[in-house]
């Protein structure tokens, strides 16, 4: 089955209602949040204060309603006693006139414009400050809308850009605004704006909304405003039923769909239920030696592992991935939700890996590498490295085939397949049979084959792991060998790209093969990193040009003749 593919957005492509009028936002001008937005990113400290105030004054709230004595002492019966009540309620006028007052000045002070080469955002109000990103820096674009968000129909644009803390966040924006901007960053991202102005076929700006207020304007001729109520609630309504993956923007369906059951099993045979059962019976143990201190030190962090599982339970829920023009979107969450799109060429390594617990059920995880991360977390509250939770090799297969366009042939796939479950004796470059004196159980499985543009890995006996490096986005190859590699003639070679969860490396490899895999690996690094145009993906549509590898029939280096070296290896590129 071939699963859709990214394909290049030309300047003639359609553009959704909600991508034509938010490009009156990308003029290079300043403007405005959503006005909800002092309450939504502060306004919660409120809330929490005012729940605080009600649970001490819970005595006098039951005296009100079921008139249980009362014992003095309360402050409310000192200000009415000496006459204060109209004191005391022009102080909280007061206080409330200003932290409203603040929160004006805070939505007035904290605005956003859009240029052809940035985004920028600039807030506060008696120390101010202001991000930026390029736009040929962005990582990803990811659009959350938070339970309490959703309500006013209101979203967060996290803008994520290579670089330690460097990612600018729109918090916060109307929902059908927020849409509508990521569709235009991206195609300003791509170089598909730039193109269409060299073509003279620049956009008309719709007439909409004012999306940053998310409210629609009236005049004369509005409807009632019972009428203007019913379709506000429908919008909202419409919003929780609706797909996280715009069909507008997207494939209708997800290339993966994780079924309940798969999604509970993976949570329980996990590394932290092992952890669970551990303390389990060290609690039982307890109990029966008479320990009984042990109920009060454990036992709540137990009830609150409960809770641990329900909530990655449903952030999982709704999970889907899908091929767009501008990349890969993830979306997944069931009452917040996350929607983000990773643009061609972001991704710097993927690793496809099974826990031995999986093994039975064939499950797999994909995690992957990229320069910037959302500060969201990811499904099944996992980091946002997780591409696909959980799943079969069909979701694997499926899954690659978008991150890695170039894989998507019958060919690669088989090629994967050995990677991920084959135990040797393939077309993979194996280590040696001395390597058994240090890796005695995943000696067979240890192999390495260059693909193209592409270099695969595969290692781990009781934890399966296959990891697959662009060349492109290799950053460096390090090569080493050790007093008792050098005595066994074998080698280590470590990968070097962005820091993340994948470790792209190989150990107890034969030596001499090491030093062809550094020569080979380091002069296609550099003709694949020449030729790469993904930065601009939508000014090269041409095949080759997209985030996934060149596929090319140049077979993995074989063990070179000469003997083996006598000195350490200490090679770096």
């Amino acid at each position: 089955m071939s699963a859709p593919q990214p394909s290049a957005q030309g300047p003639a492509s359609s553009l959704s209602s909600a991508e034509r009028a938010a490009e009156r936002y990308t003029d290079g001008e300043w403007h405005r949040l959503h006005p909800a937005t002092p309450l939504l990113r502060g306004g919660i400290v409120f809330i929490a204060v005012f729940g605080f105030v009600l649970s001490n004054l819970r005595e006098r709230l039951i005296n009100f309603f079921v008139g249980a004595p009362q014992y003095g002492g309360d402050p409310l019966d000192a200000i009415y006693n000496h006459g204060w009540e109209g004191w005391a309620l022009l102080g909280v006028a007061v206080v409330l006139l200003l932290c409203l007052g603040a929160f004006y000045l805070s939505w007035r002070m904290h605005s956003f414009r859009i240029t052809g080469d940035a985004v920028e955002v600039r807030s506060g109000i008696l120390f101010r400050t202001q991000r930026k990103a390029r736009l040929d820096r962005i990582q990803g674009i990811n659009v959350v809308r938070p339970l309490l968000a959703r309500l006013v129909g209101a979203a967060k644009l996290d803008i994520s850009v290579a670089g330690h803390d460097a990612n600018v966040q729109l918090a916060y924006l109307g929902s059908t605004l927020a849409d509508g901007l990521r569709g235009d960053v991206l195609r300003l991202a791509s170089g598909v704006r730039a193109a269409e102005a060299a073509a003279g076929g620049s956009s008309a700006v719709a007439a909409g909304v004012d999306g940053a207020a998310g409210v629609a304007a009236t005049g004369p001729g509005a409807a009632s405003r019972s009428a203007a109520v019913g379709e506000l609630v429908g919008r909202r309504v419409n919003e929780f039923l609706a797909p996280e993956l715009d069909p507008n923007a997207a494939p209708p369906e997800s290339v993966v769909k994780i079924p309940p059951l798969r999604l509970f099993g993976s949570l329980v045979l996990s590394g932290f239920t092992v952890f669970v059962l551990v303390v389990v019976a060290f609690l039982m143990w307890g109990a029966a030696s008479g320990a009984l201190w042990l109920l009060i030190v454990v036992l709540p962090g137990l009830i609150g592992s409960a809770s641990f599982y329900i909530r990655r339970f449903t952030k999982s829920l709704r999970y889907s991935v899908a091929g767009t023009p501008d990349g890969v979107r993830v979306g997944f969450g069931l009452l917040s939700t996350s929607n983000e799109t990773l643009p061609p060429g972001r991704i710097h390594a993927v690793e496809v890996l099974q826990p031995l617990l999986w093994r039975p059920f064939g499950w797999w995880q994909i995690r992957i590498d990229t320069a910037g991360h959302s500060r969201e977390k990811g499904a099944a509250g996992q980091p946002n490295t997780t591409m696909l939770p959980v799943g079969d090799a069909a979701d694997v297969s499926r899954v690659l085939s978008l991150v890695l366009p170039g894989f998507a042939t019958d060919e690669h796939r088989a090629i994967i397949e050995a990677g991920m479950v084959s135990g040797g004796h393939d077309d993979f470059t194996g280590s040696p049979h001395r390597a058994v004196w240090i890796r005695p159980f995943s000696w067979k499985r240890t192999g390495f084959r260059l693909d193209g543009d592409v270099i695969l890995l595969r290692r781990g006996f009781v934890w399966r792991s296959l990891a697959i490096v662009p060349l492109a986005r290799l950053q460096s190859l390090e090569v080493q060998q050790g007093p008792l590699d050098a005595a066994l003639t074998l080698a280590k070679a470590r990968f070097h790209t962005v820091s993340g969860p994948v470790r792209p490396r190989l150990g107890a490899i034969d030596g001499p093969t090491a030093v062809t895999l550094f020569q080979e690996v380091s002069a296609r690094a550099v003709a694949a990193a020449a030729a790469d145009r993904s930065h601009r993906w939508g000014s090269h549509p041409e095949p080759g040009t997209d985030s996934g590898p060149t596929p090319a029939p140049a077979p993995a280096p074989s063990p070179a003749p000469s003997p083996a070296p006598s000195t350490p290896i200490e090679e770096e590129h």
